[in-house]
């Protein structure tokens, strides 16, 4: 089958869903405050990323360093189409305040699947916007994602997935979201 491209996301008429991964040091301010803080960097490009199984490959399900504790993040889908509305491709070296980047999509095991999940990398002069006029909610899913990894260690007879979605722990977006249509 060929590879296609898909938005995966969760998402309503007004928002969209993106994940992100850092350290504690990170997470628990923006939490807090329900908007990014320091020690979180407007100064260097962010990446936002709608997939959560991706973002669970990125971040080895929470535990790789700095990116420990996942988090959930609430954007105006307004924000969300700026920024694909100013997006380059970085296939093609582009250089850009917002860039995107389609990578294969991942299953709950991580192995590849026959489609591609957008990223979007946000530039200084935007992640400004998306901090302090996008964002709309922060949710810690740190709980979510290491009960979820060892989902499989737990089950008998069940595959990773039917074990993770039956206990209602993985999102379930749809195939077609904000940008495609």
């Amino acid at each position: 089958m060929a590879e296609h491209s898909e938005i995966r996301a969760d998402y309503d008429e007004r928002t969209i869903v993106v994940y992100q991964a850092y350290a504690e040091a990170i997470t628990a301010p923006a939490v807090a405050a329900q908007r990014f803080v320091e020690p979180f960097s407007v100064s260097r490009m962010t990446w936002i990323k709608p997939s959560f199984l991706w973002m669970m490959e990125r971040s080895g399900w929470g535990t790789k360093a700095g990116q420990e504790h996942v988090l959930a993040v609430r954007i105006t889908r307004a924000g969300w189409e700026e920024a694909l509305g100013q997006a380059v491709l970085t296939e093609r070296g582009a250089e850009g305040d917002v860039r995107v980047q389609w990578d294969p999509e991942r299953s709950v095991r991580g192995a590849k699947l026959p489609h591609r999940s957008i990223q979007v990398g946000l530039g200084p002069r935007v992640v400004r916007r998306y901090v302090d006029e996008w964002t709309t909610e922060i949710r810690d899913l740190s709980e979510l994602v290491r009960g979820s990894a060892s989902c499989a260690g737990r089950a008998t007879g069940m595959t990773l997935r039917t074990c993770c979605r039956t206990s209602g722990r993985i999102p379930r977006p749809p195939t077609h979201a904000p940008g495609c249509e």
